[in-house]
């Protein structure tokens, strides 16, 4: 049972929301704030005081399982009488073990309607999961974006059937389901309406937009739709792994100049042997290939990676060699995740699990090698210019920030205003980030 001293009014009620993981459980939380600003609460920080404490958790590793239960902790202490709900991956995949005494309700992914039932009143039940494998529809679009925001995140898709061995996410997030083109195409209007200038498409598995629909269609299919509509100056994917890629896409970033340069391509190992240990659907000789013709069609497209290090098995000349794949690749950034188990996933049961420090040495290697790739990349555009969409205000007096559409973080002296793209000519680059002055306002 909920408290019996919870809120029962949804309006006045002050809600505070943290997410942990990735960027679709960030576009979820967003999505949950909005439906709640329209039941009347005030959204408020995490650290502040509130009727209501919302963990939008995730499941990636045993650990991030450990922080969702502690932030629970953390809320109850901050207000006893508050109430405390748990949603997002780990409420999904292990609802019992998200369900600790400071836990008032745990509610599963694609429950919106639920999860707002339970802010606002009493539920009848502290447990409420649904099986996502037969999930057929996406229940948190409509996030908006955040006041202020030049850019925002559009989730187009939800759910994985690719079972990659490292991986809890396809019994948490369900089967992979596409938003159907015309919701995107609604929820794009509505982006451009509130003035944004750039919208990042996202998913859990992006690259499988489209399989599920009928007729069938495909992720190019869905980007065509957008750029014609050309109302938001600038559209970005998130990642896509290394088979989505395909040719037709490739001659859309060509023809469509609202898509910008720039590919995150997880592609997670650089030996055969590791990425088949890790079921992934590809080889390095595919990977390089396709790695190559992106760098020649696009010299300047930022080529961004994900690498797991110390995965279970990983020998000496396997990192050796892995290491040795990813220098020679033309890529221009990593992120980097040492190896951690997930119970439930095949990788937890392989043999040849590394001792942890092994795992962090290897993983402070490879991001030393991705620093090094970062900074030569950016490095050979001081004295060019670059278009860079201003987004905020910095704290250092007299320079403003915002993301070329190469995905390059620039700062820019004379304080242009905000949610607009300018010329920057590039003066400097430090630690990888470019330092340039406003020539003009991009038409």
């Amino acid at each position: 049972m909920l408290r019996s001293d919870s809120p029962s009014e949804a309006s006045g009620l002050r809600v505070a929301i943290t997410t942990l993981g990735c960027k679709v459980n960030q576009y979820d939380s967003t999505a949950i704030a909005r439906a709640l600003e329209q039941r009347g609460c005030a959204i408020v920080e995490f650290d502040q005081a509130a009727d209501v404490y919302i963990v939008n958790s995730c499941t990636v590793t045993d650990r991030a399982d450990a922080e969702s239960k502690q932030l629970a902790r953390r809320a109850r202490r901050q207000n006893p009488k508050a109430k405390v709900i748990v949603t997002g991956c780990f409420a999904q995949a292990a609802p019992h073990r998200a369900a600790i005494p400071e836990v008032d309700a745990v509610i599963g992914l694609n429950r919106l309607d639920d999860l707002v039932q339970a802010v606002c009143k009493e539920i009848g039940s502290r447990i409420l999961v649904n099986d996502l494998r037969t999930a057929r529809n996406v229940r948190t679009v409509g996030a908006g974006a955040p006041l202020g925001h030049t850019r925002a995140f559009l989730k187009v898709q939800e759910g994985c059937d690719l079972f990659c061995s490292f991986c809890i996410v396809p019994m948490s997030r369900g089967a992979s389901r596409s938003v159907p083109p015309r919701q995107v195409l609604e929820e794009y209007e509505s982006l451009a309406d509130l003035g944004i200038q750039e919208v990042v498409l996202t998913g859990v598995h992006l690259g499988a937009w489209g399989n599920d629909l009928s007729p069938r269609l495909e992720l190019a299919d869905l980007v065509e739709m957008l750029a014609e509509r050309g109302r938001i100056p600038r559209l970005r994917l998130s990642s896509i792994d290394p088979p989505e890629v395909t040719p037709r896409l490739l001659r859309l970033f060509e023809t469509a100049p609202e898509l910008c340069s720039h590919f995150h391509i997880p592609i997670q190992a650089g030996v055969d042997s590791v990425l088949r240990r890790m079921r992934r659907r590809y080889d390095t000789s595919f990977v390089r290939s396709l790695v190559t013709e992106i760098r020649r069609q696009f010299p300047d497209a930022a080529i961004g990676t994900d690498i797991i290090a110390g995965f279970p098995g990983e020998d000496a000349t396997e990192f050796q060699q892995g290491l040795e794949f990813f220098e020679s690749l033309p890529l221009t950034y990593f992120h980097v995740f040492p190896y951690s188990v997930r119970q439930g996933t095949t990788a937890a049961k392989l043999p040849g699990h590394l001792p942890p420090q092994v795992v962090h040495e290897r993983a402070r290697k490879v991001r030393a090698l991705g620093s090094c790739k970062r900074e030569t990349f950016a490095r050979q555009f001081v004295g060019r210019e670059l278009q860079v969409l201003i987004e905020e205000r910095q704290r250092r007096e007299g320079y403003a920030g915002g993301y070329s559409r190469n995905y390059q973080r620039v700062f820019v002296s004379g304080l242009p205003p905000s949610n607009v793209e300018i010329a920057v000519r590039i003066v400097a680059q430090e630690e990888g980030r470019l330092l340039g002055v406003w020539t003009k306002q991009v038409a």
